[in-house]
Parts: structure tokens; C-alpha cells; sequence
């Protein structure tokens, strides 16, 4: 019998596979569906030098920021990046690496990673920065980028629901990127906020088969932090 993917704890899921040097891609968008727990644990795990592909870099206290702070991360691959401080301190520093990909291209590159294509072409970014020093080639009198996608050693993904096989059901938004960096990743690990039994989700409401998760951890409660609060002022009357 195969073992199970469900682990106790986001420690216990990120042992034996996490290392100095490696490329981890992680789910979410600004810090709705991020892996809050195993962001947690990578920080604690005190590991270093890693490149990390996501939409984003968190806030300076919460989601990525957290293993900014701590100087973990050497190089980031993201689209925006524009909410943490620490992140700005450390580019222009010259202490962080950054590789900024538009949103679209980003998605894909991970898309594509996961479905064994090593490259694609598109418009997006043609005649900019994003193409420069890199193969451009025209179709139907328009022309195109040559990107080669993304394949990380491990990533972290956070999901709304889990069967113990490791099939996933996303939360409306939460989906964003998650999926994507689940496919390009030569292990994953899914943060879920509930796990039921093998053959309780209906087969035409997953969003992402089991083949694609390795281990799975329960976080029933995440904070869910919310990245900006904006309140209507009450009218007087």
C-alpha cells in the first residue's frame, strides 16, 4: 500500500525535501490562497538561496515577506511586486535578484512547465525591456517572444479542499495560481482547509487531480490576512 499523502504538521510535510539552492514556486495572488502555514515552516526551517516564483512577494510582516525578512530568498520571479518595502530595500540594494515577467507570460511559463513544454512564443512584452537579449521570431506578419516556461524542485500551493488522494477543490479567487504552480512543480505540497475521504468529492467539481499533489497538510483556521482595508466613510444625514 502506498503511503499516505496526508503528513501531521507543514514541518513534517516540508522534511526531507526542502534545500539551500532550490527553486520553490508558490501559489496565490497578493495574499488571497497562499500557503500560510508552509511559508511559516520554510522560515523556519532556516533553509537559504532560493529562488521563488510567484504573482507576488507578500507584505513586509506576512505571506513572502516573512522569508524576505529573514534573507531567504536570493532571487524572485514575480509580476508585482509592489507592496513590500523590504522587497524594494533589498533590490535597490543590490541584495536581491528580481526577474519581473508580465502576469500573463508568468502564469503560462508555469502552465507550460508542468505540461512538458520547454518554451513558447508570445506577444506580450514585444519591443520592451521583457524582450530584450532574447529570440523573437514573426508569425502571420506579427511578431513574437521566445520564453522558456518554469519547473520548480518543489512548490507550495494552498487549496479550500482535499480528498485524502490528494485531489483539490480551490475557493473561487484562491484558484488564481495555484493550479499552475501545483503542474510545474516536481513535488508539491497542498495546504488545505479541510481533507475528506477518498471518493467524497464529485469527479466534475475538482480542479486539480491528485496526480499532480505529493503531500498534503490541514490548516482548518488560516488567518487570511487582508492586504488592504478599504472602508466607506458614514454619511451624515
Amino acid at each position: 500500500m502506498s503511503q499516505s499523502k496526508v503528513y501531521s504538521s507543514a514541518n513534517s510535510a516540508l522534511e526531507g525535501i526542502i534545500n539551500d539552492g532550490q527553486t520553490l514556486a508558490i501559489g496565490g495572488f497578493g495574499l488571497c490562497g497562499i500557503p500560510e502555514a508552509l511559508i511559516e515552516a520554510l522560515r523556519d526551517s532556516g533553509v537559504k538561496d532560493l529562488t521563488c516564483i510567484s504573482n507576488n512577494a507578500g507584505v513586509d510582516e506576512f505571506g513572502l515577506g516573512l522569508l524576505l525578512q529573514t534573507r531567504q530568498i536570493k532571487k524572485m520571479i514575480s509580476s508585482y511586486v509592489g507592496e513590500n518595502k523590504e522587497f524594494e530595500r533589498q533590490y535597490l540594494a543590490g541584495e536581491l535578484e528580481v526577474e519581473l515577467t508580465p502576469q500573463g507570460t508568468l502564469a503560462e511559463k508555469l502552465r507550460a512547465g508542468g505540461a512538458g513544454i520547454p518554451a513558447f512564443y508570445t506577444a506580450t512584452g514585444v519591443g520592451t525591456l521583457v524582450a530584450e537579449g532574447k529570440e523573437t521570431r514573426d508569425f502571420d506578419g506579427r511578431t513574437y517572444v521566445l520564453e522558456h516556461s518554469l519547473v520548480a524542485d518543489v512548490s507550495l500551493i494552498k487549496a479550500q479542499k482535499a480528498d485524502k488522494a490528494g485531489n483539490l477543490i480551490f475557493n473561487k479567487t484562491a484558484r488564481n495560481f495555484n493550479p499552475d504552480c501545483a503542474m510545474a512543480g516536481k513535488i508539491t505540497i497542498a495546504e488545505v482547509e479541510e481533507i475528506v475521504e477518498i471518493g467524497t468529492l464529485d469527479p466534475d467539481e475538482i480542479h486539480l487531480p491528485g496526480i499532480f499533489v505529493q503531500r498534503i497538510i490541514l490548516n482548518s483556521n488560516p488567518e487570511k490576512r487582508i492586504e488592504k482595508t478599504t472602508t466607506k466613510a458614514v454619511e451624515s444625514v
